[in-house]
């Protein structure tokens, strides 16, 4: 199987996402929208699209003018029947490709939180194998309307629409289950003034480093997610 990747920020990166890829003989390519020049796939050159997290919200094209046609090409790939994966900012990017809105939340989640599975996604396939309750590590101010026809599978008290799947070739996670501590580590140097802002559900930088066990359960799980999605 082949996979692109629509990476945003430099740091950013698949995280345990391509430990994934590599262990099961899989390839991956990118689009790197942070460099000045960078390129579209063609559709039939990937199996899944798996688009990333950044800092930038989804109509902000003006200052990131590839925004546009980003939302597009996501719109064609899934249109395409590709297998298409959005996290943090590509879950919002996926709303808003199939014509949802994106706007900011009514509070900000940063650190190792929470969600909660929903009972129809627990007798899901995809999701059958979490913990109702299931400790992640999330970094957004946004969220979204959910998209037509998709089975919200997690929420939190702060934001509702944490994890979706549209049929078998959508999915949706507002969530880092592919974070490391490498990238974790990256996000506090280059965002965490953010974390001095007064909110419920931000966490100090010594707390969220304090939780960074949750993060091989995270692994163990995403892999079972990923095995579900792209191969059983």
């Amino acid at each position: 199987m082949h996979i692109h990747c629509f990476q945003h920020i430099a740091f950013e990166d698949p995280g345990t996402i391509a430990e994934w890829i590599k262990e099961n003989g899989h390839t991956i390519s990118f689009t790197y929208f942070f460099e000045q020049e960078y390129e579209f796939p063609s559709l039939n050159s990937f199996d899944c699209l798996l688009v990333l997290g950044g800092s930038m919200n989804v109509d902000e094209e003006t200052i990131f003018p590839f925004l546009k046609e980003e939302k597009h090409f996501i719109k064609c790939a899934i249109d395409a029947g590709k297998k298409v994966i959005g996290i943090c900012l590509g879950s919002q990017l996926i709303a808003a490709a199939l014509g949802n809105k994106v706007y900011k939340g009514n509070q900000k989640e940063i650190g190792f939180f929470p969600v909660t599975f929903s009972v129809a996604a627990l007798q899901h396939k995809l999701f059958c194998h979490f913990t109702k309750e299931f400790m992640v590590f999330q970094w957004h101010g946004d969220t979204f309307n959910l998209p037509q026809n998709a089975l919200l599978a997690a929420s939190t008290n702060a934001c509702t629409n944490q994890a979706f799947v549209i049929g078998n070739n959508v999915l949706g996670l507002q969530f880092h289950l592919e974070m490391n501590k490498a990238i974790l580590e990256q996000m506090l140097l280059h965002d965490g003034h953010e974390l001095e802002e007064t909110g419920t559900y931000i966490q100090h930088a010594e707390q969220i480093k304090s939780n960074l066990n949750y993060l091989t359960q995270n692994k163990k799980d995403l892999f079972i997610l990923l095995d579900k999605f792209l191969i059983v």
